[in-house]
């Protein structure tokens, strides 16, 4: 498959047109109306040499000044509709496009929505943002400047020779002459220009890439002291943007000129071959020959138009291609189950579960423990031990290889996932917060909890002296992801987030670790008020705030080595034991 066509092996994938043209089906009178705008312009436009020719031959030589005075009030006339349907075709293709973009974006922003993480991990932030922002954008142009332009312009063109060959066809037949060579170098910027606004596309998507990776790496960044050796990265990606830019800008540059001087070749070919028929006193009138150099600027100016408004499309067809292969990306959860939890019974139970994120490593092996309902669960283990991927799985994150979890005793894939993430709370250590009000922040725009539920929430779990220090309380504005704040208050905020919630089953992923212990205090009060009579899976390298737990997993690779309470395990004298009084002598 050559570089300069798409999928289906077309220079325009119609396919991918015919896709795009669906989401303007709600929208049929306006697509009709534009239509009918294109239609009535291709008319519209080559009616004026007509008029002229008729004017000179008629009224001019022979001195007619009535005649001319009401040829001339034609000519506005038809000037003055003409530039109305301008207006209503202008007005209605751009309505079209912006309405059909705004609704693909919404669809493929809740396509996004539903993908699962293993997506997200391999796929790029910048990506996406360019997938949804400037790649549907280019979309807009088919209606506004690509598929109904090039319709006009192809009608246009058809009326412009038929009244060329009505008024005159040898002449017709001299302007007709360097077509075939105009054709020649329209296919040669058509194969040369798709393959830029490719390169284009995705030079854009790289670009956008690096920035967002970047920017919100910058402090690894800085604190290796990497800025110049990222800095050349970014010199060198755009510069690669710049050169496919280049290349297209050339296109341009060497196209348009050749169609200028092939414009002016015909012209000249016309005057010379009219102009000797005048003076030979054949029947070639001067009124002919004037709306013939009128006619030549018609048949190029579509012919010009169609090779830019063509490309116009083809950029929009890449955008297309683009968004519709993430649109079909097989990713999504599956998400066929319509059950509900029990909130009487929310114990759980992990039965044989497997899991590899690659179908290589086995990040949990057969792994097998329960939880009674309303009971405390510690994970604690090395690094890399598997007790992040454990809470993963049962939010459905990602999905296991093989084995169950039961929440009260139904298997998570017979629940719908809104009901089971619905009555799941998990609070990690890195807080994301929005840049919006803190009451935004902690209802996550939730109409139905009001800033008197959230202040009784916070009163019950005893940090409404934390909300209330704040510059306007609720009404604080929070920097973006939370910078305005310390470690600390975001967890604060992420508990209280929780609690006006109300879960079923509440899950702590190292949530009080790298905090100060006047913090950790106020946020072990919290959570004893928060995990009261609620499931609670708990992990932690503290170890010193896992004790009060119920049941204690010991993990490693994936593997349940050691299970029971806190004293239980130090009597055992194994690993956890070992690593508690670690940390208990690291402490003194």
């Amino acid at each position: 498959m050559s570089q300069n066509k798409t999928k289906t092996g077309n220079v325009i994938d119609f396919e991918l047109l015919k896709r795009v043209l669906e989401f303007s089906k709600p929208y049929k009178k306006q697509f009709v109306l534009a239509g009918v705008s294109a239609i009535l312009l291709s008319i519209l436009g080559p009616a004026r040499p007509m008029i002229i020719n008729y004017a000179i031959d008629n009224f001019i030589i022979v001195q007619d000044k009535e005649g001319l005075i009401n040829i001339t009030i034609l000519l506005v006339c038809i000037l003055m509709m003409e530039g109305i349907v301008q207006f209503f075709y202008i007005f209605m293709s751009t309505w079209l496009g912006q309405h059909v973009i705004q609704d693909l974006r919404s669809k493929i922003f809740k396509h996004i929505l539903s993908l699962r993480m293993k997506f997200f991990d391999n796929t790029p932030i910048g990506t996406l943002v360019t997938r949804t922002i400037s790649d549907i954008e280019t979309i807009a142009d088919i209606f506004s400047q690509g598929l109904l332009v090039i319709i006009a312009e192809l009608l246009k063109l058809a009326v412009v020779i038929s009244l060329m060959f009505y008024t005159d066809w040898r002449l017709t037949l001299i302007a007709l002459l360097i077509v075939p060579v105009l054709l020649f170098a329209t296919s040669w910027f058509k194969r040369n220009i798709k393959k830029s606004f490719q390169d284009v596309r995705s030079q854009i998507s790289n670009l956008n890439t690096f920035v967002q990776e970047h920017i919100v790496g910058m402090n690894i960044i800085q604190i290796f002291n990497r800025e110049d050796a990222e800095y050349e990265k970014f010199v060198e990606i755009n510069k690669k943007h710049r050169d496919a830019n280049v290349r297209g800008i050339f296109y341009y540059a060497v196209f348009f000129p050749v169609v200028e001087v092939l414009s002016a070749v015909s012209i000249g070919l016309i005057v010379w071959y009219g102009g000797q028929g005048i003076l030979e006193g054949k029947d070639i009138t001067i009124g002919e020959l004037v709306a013939f150099i009128l006619f030549i600027y018609m048949m190029f100016s579509p012919i010009r138009q169609l090779a830019d408004r063509f490309n116009i499309l083809q950029m929009g067809i890449v955008g297309a291609e683009r968004v519709f292969n993430m649109r079909d990306t097989d990713e999504r959860i599956e998400d066929s189950g319509n059950d509900k939890i029990d909130i009487e019974d929310c114990s759980i139970a992990y039965k044989n579960v497997n899991l590899s994120y690659n179908n290589k490593e086995w990040i949990l092996k057969n792994l097998n423990f329960d939880i009674e309902s309303g009971k405390m669960l510690a994970l604690t283990g090395r690094t890399g031990a598997g007790k992040t991927s454990i809470v993963n799985v049962l939010n459905r994150f990602y999905e296991i290889n093989s084995g169950s979890i039961t929440v009260g005793k139904k298997d998570i894939n017979e629940i719908s996932i809104a009901n089971l993430r619905e009555n799941i709370a998990l609070v990690q250590q890195e807080v994301f917060l929005f840049s919006d009000t803190l009451y935004n922040n902690i209802t996550l725009f939730e109409n139905s909890i009001s800033k008197e539920d959230v202040m009784i929430a916070a009163k019950e779990i005893g940090i409404d002296a934390f909300i209330s220090s704040l510059p306007n309380g609720l009404d604080y504005i929070v920097a973006e992801r939370g910078v305005s704040l310390s470690a600390g208050q975001r967890q604060l905020i992420a508990f209280l987030r929780v609690y006006v919630r109300n879960p079923k089953i509440l899950i702590l992923d190292e949530a009080t670790a790298s905090i100060d212990s006047e913090t950790e205090n106020l946020l072990q009060s919290a959570l004893m008020k928060i995990s009261n009579n609620r499931t609670t899976i708990v992990i932690a390298h503290r170890l010193s705030t896992v004790v009060n737990s119920d049941k204690i997993l010991y993990l490693e690779n994936g593997s349940v080595l050691e299970s029971g309470s806190h004293q239980e395990l130090l009597d055992a004298k194994g690993l956890y034991a070992k690593a508690f009084n670690s940390q208990v002598e690291k402490k003194f």
